[in-house]
């Protein structure tokens, strides 16, 4: 009889596979639902749904039950409820009983809870008719690809972008660094589209956008990591002043002043291009998929997103990972001279920096004299260690990375020794030295450690980019600085403390391909 079943339910599947989706989940909307088809009243006979023959019924007194369409009603709801809502669909296929039970909706309120954190009264939605089952398969199974971490493509500017399923609705939230210079301050945040289900045929995207209220919109889901929003009515976004008047707004939210306030021309000119740019696109947007770093052990600090300062610019969000030797400040946000998803700063974990005491400490030529010392010593290993590699080349003995390490971050077993030790040295006095441009006079006058690192600088447009040399400071477990010495300023970067949700890397290779696309797409 199972044979008849398995064949039964495999036509099922063909069929359902001309229509399914690219990732070939099965879709939850047709578990539950819908008619019988003769393919699952025939499973149903042979699988013994109808009332079995008295001989098989009676058994002797407590024997188990041979099949499971024996067990009671209830407990077959407690056993299918516990399966993941994808699963449900070929469950469904099996038989009519099977697939009468699975339209019980306490079923699919419970993988609402249990897949996607809604803790909503789903009571409150039968009044408009629509059951749990619609919310998990026409909203929550039908969006998942969108939730999560993300970064629009606003040309250099970049963005990041956290997709949530908040009680009934699927929201998109734009985070907004907090206005500079004050990196302490909590981010900002302001919803650019949602998602809902009102009605039962099917869910409803709008676009928040502008300060009209939600309007129609639409989301299209290029490939897994990838997703674009469209609005379609974009005369909600205009206001009655004009573009004037939505300059003005813009800039008292972005910037949280007037443009009477800001004297420096050079800077009101890169407001105003920002502006210009980042307002033609009406929230028509495409975002890519950025995950959180993945941290170990060994990590000086917790990696994660900073808020960090960067003179005219104001204030960008960076993210720092930890890749052996090395830790990596890369944009998540940028500017039209390092634009997001380029390498703002690295740091060079294996040569701590010995900062002279704090009087000397003041005199910017003795900093930098150290620094450059450093970068001699540095510049030096990196030779030898191509003519090394060089030499073996010839010698034909490919050296063997660490796993999971390319030949930038490998590290010895000393190496990493030292690393943890760096981990909770005593703090030193801190003070920045004299002709250094802080835009935040506010930074912590005590540090831990610092490290040789090097920062990236470039013309407008990114031309001609350079590494140049710089001190890493670390403040706390949430905050650090870094010192730029070709450009006499310091930026202090404080940490991001939003919990996102679906942001964690599946793997540190799924991470580390991440970062590359990102860098490219940035190039």
């Amino acid at each position: 009889g199972g044979g008849g079943r398995r064949r039964s339910a495999a036509r099922e599947q063909r069929r359902g596979a001309a229509d399914s989706e690219p990732d070939t989940d099965t879709d939850p909307e047709e578990a539950g639902g819908g008619g019988v088809t003769e393919d699952e009243e025939g499973a149903e006979r042979i699988e013994g749904g109808r009332p079995l023959p008295p001989s098989v019924e009676a058994g002797p007194a407590g024997r188990a039950p041979l099949s499971l369409l024996e067990l009671p009603p209830e407990l077959l709801v407690q056993i299918f409820g516990s399966l993941p809502g994808t699963d449900l669909p070929s469950l469904a296929r099996v038989c009519t009983t099977f697939r009468r039970i699975l339209r019980t909706d306490t079923i699919w309120r419970r993988r609402c809870r249990e897949e996607y954190g809604v803790c909503e009264n789903l009571r409150k939605l039968e009044i408009t008719g629509v059951s749990c089952r619609d919310v998990y398969a026409k909203l929550l199974h039908r969006y998942r690809h969108i939730l999560g971490l993300w970064q629009p493509d606003i040309g250099p500017y970049g963005g990041l972008l956290n997709v949530v399923v908040d009680g009934l609705f699927i929201i998109g939230w734009m985070y907004l660094p907090p206005h500079d210079p004050h990196v302490d301050d909590p981010m900002r945040f302001k919803p650019l589209f949602r998602i809902h289900l009102m009605e039962r045929k099917s869910a409803t995207v709008e676009c928040m956008y502008g300060h009209k209220g939600p309007h129609n919109g639409h989301i299209q889901i290029v490939k897994k990591d990838e997703f674009s929003t469209k609005c379609n009515q974009t005369d909600h976004h205009r206001m009655s002043g004009g573009r004037q008047e939505e300059f003005r707004t813009w800039l008292r939210e972005e910037w949280g002043r007037t443009l009477e306030d800001i004297f420096h021309e050079h800077m009101q000119e890169l407001i105003l291009m920002k502006f210009i740019y980042t307002s033609q696109y009406d929230n028509c947007l495409t975002y890519r998929r950025i995950y959180l770093p993945p941290s170990s052990p060994e990590d000086l600090i917790q990696p994660g997103l900073f808020k960090g300062t960067y003179g005219s610019h104001g204030l960008e969000i960076v993210m720092l990972s930890f890749h052996g030797r090395k830790a990596k400040g890369t944009k998540i946000t940028g500017d039209p001279n390092i634009p997001a998803g380029q390498q703002t700063v690295e740091i060079d974990l294996a040569h701590p920096l010995q900062l002279p005491d704090i009087e000397n400490l003041r005199d910017f030529s003795e900093l930098s004299r150290i620094v450059l010392e450093v970068q001699e010593q540095v510049r030096r290993e990196e030779q030898q260690q191509e003519q090394e590699e060089h030499s073996q080349q010839a010698a034909s003995q490919p050296a063997s990375p660490l796993a999971g390490e390319g030949a930038e971050g490998e590290e010895t077993a000393a190496g990493a020794e030292g690393l943890t030790q760096n981990k909770a040295p005593a703090s030193q006095p801190f003070v920045l030295p004299m002709g250094v441009i802080s835009r935040n006079e506010d930074y912590p006058r005590t540090c831990r450690i610092c490290f040789y690192g090097t920062g990236l600088i470039a013309g407008h447009g990114f031309t001609s980019p350079e590494r140049t040399p710089g001190v890493f400071v670390l403040f706390d477990d949430d905050r650090f600085g870094f010192i730029w010495l070709e450009l006499k300023s310091f930026s202090l970067y404080s940490r991001i403390k939003v919990p996102f949700q679906n942001a964690q890397a599946p793997s540190r290779e799924a991470f580390d391909e991440m970062l590359k696309n990102i860098q490219s797409l940035a190039t």
